[in-house]
């Protein structure tokens, strides 16, 4: 597995404390992000673990017409560099089209690319010449093995710091599921593997006009893909899902953070010194 040594000073993979990439679903206001974040930082350091702040400026794949977007690029970038500059951590959003890639670049420390865009070649090229670097979401349709294909056009387009997340794969209609022999074969590919825990709760098109979930699920996930051997979680969280403007069905509570994080602090590093004894 290989290792970042630097996204902004905070390391993922091998030899790197677990990482927790964290956030809203959509940016809704200066305030609440602020809020959510250095709650979230004060959890990471408090655990041990590394921490990067996300939260999207757009949803582009939405189930209604009618669904909030998130407050656009403009304002989503500026909440964005605020978060960065007063909590001095790294963050990341979603890029969604070409032309959004090198403005995004500005003030994101990773770019992440939407499951269902995971095969884009252009925009992968987009992102990979911004010289950031790229969280590629699995899509549910592809198997883990067809992911070399994407880092093959990554570290074709010279991107050195690729992660890639698993998210859950379609199984019959409204249902994901995490199949953890597909989670080893992605981690056998070589970036360091984010297990995108709170969408894999989700129950895609269940609810009326909008996704459903299963968040009483997502500390299970989290901790089996912590046992797993994955150096990273991403995890959605808000003080108050049920009015949150994106994903209120998945999200997990702000104020079981501190749990969740922490047990899976606990695991990765009773993981490390089971592979340490190991090895000694």
């Amino acid at each position: 597995m290989s290792k970042f040594t630097s996204i902004n000073g905070v390391g993922v993979g091998s030899d790197a404390p677990l990482l927790i990439i964290a956030g809203p679903c959509v940016l809704e206001s200066k305030e609440q992000a602020m809020l959510i974040a250095s709650t979230l930082q004060s959890i990471c350091l408090d655990a041990g673990v590394g921490f990067i702040f996300k939260g999207s400026f757009d949803k582009a794949n939405r189930t209604s017409l009618l669904s909030n977007r998130g407050p656009g690029i403009e304002e989503g970038l500026e909440i964005l560099q605020h978060v960065k500059e007063e909590l001095h951590v790294p963050v990341t959003t979603d890029v969604h089209e070409l032309s959004q890639a090198s403005r995004v670049a500005q003030v994101a420390d990773i770019l992440q690319v939407p499951a269902f865009l995971c095969r884009q070649t252009d925009l992968l090229v987009a992102c990979a010449e911004t010289g950031k670097a790229v969280n590629v979401k699995k899509g549910q349709f592809i198997s883990p093995d067809e992911m070399n294909h994407v880092v093959h056009k990554l570290r074709e387009s010279n991107c050195t710091d690729v992660i890639l997340t698993e998210r859950g794969t379609f199984f019959g209609y409204n249902r994901l599921v995490n199949d953890f022999i597909g989670l080893g074969d992605l981690m056998d590919i070589g970036p360091p593997v984010c297990f995108d825990v709170t969408h894999s709760t989700q129950l895609p098109g269940a609810g009326k006009n909008q996704t459903a979930g299963r968040p009483d699920r997502a500390a299970l996930l989290a901790r089996a893909a912590t046992a797993a051997g994955v150096p990273a979680l991403f995890l959605e969280c808000h003080p108050d899902p049920t009015n949150a403007a994106s994903d209120a069905s998945t999200m997990q509570r702000l104020d079981v953070m501190d749990e969740l994080i922490k047990s899976c602090a606990a695991i990765a590093e009773l993981n490390n010194s089971l592979s340490e004894s190991v090895q000694s």
